[in-house]
């Protein structure tokens, strides 16, 4: 999938979740898992939280047309990490060797 972020646009590899999936996203999973990308027929202010979830991961929230509206660093353990505008896809990326180029264009080098 495209993603547009700062009038630049970078390809993510993603697996999008089923509905069970939108329940679990990366908990229980190792870091080295697949980038999830979660689709919501309407626009949502849905929050999500960390628990279970054992690395720290960048979520990204998107419109319809894959623009970044909001993006966070979360950590393991949180609780209600949410975007301040609705969104319509939102995606996890575990931050890991494999996406340490992704992380980069999005947050630079950590």
């Amino acid at each position: 999938m495209i993603i547009k972020y700062n009038n630049k646009k970078i390809n993510l590899f993603v697996k999008k979740v089923s509905f069970f999936g939108k329940i679990f996203g990366l908990m229980f999973r190792g870091k080295n898992t697949s980038n999830l990308l979660f689709e919501f027929k309407k626009n949502t202010q849905m929050a999500i939280h960390s628990y279970f979830v054992f690395f720290d991961f960048l979520v990204i929230w998107l419109d319809k047309n894959n623009k970044v509206l909001e993006l966070k660093i979360v950590t393991p353990f949180s609780f209600n990490i949410s975007s301040k505008k609705s969104f319509a896809k939102l995606v996890e990326l575990p931050i890991n060797n494999k996406n340490k180029k992704i992380i980069e264009f999005f947050v630079g080098k950590r």
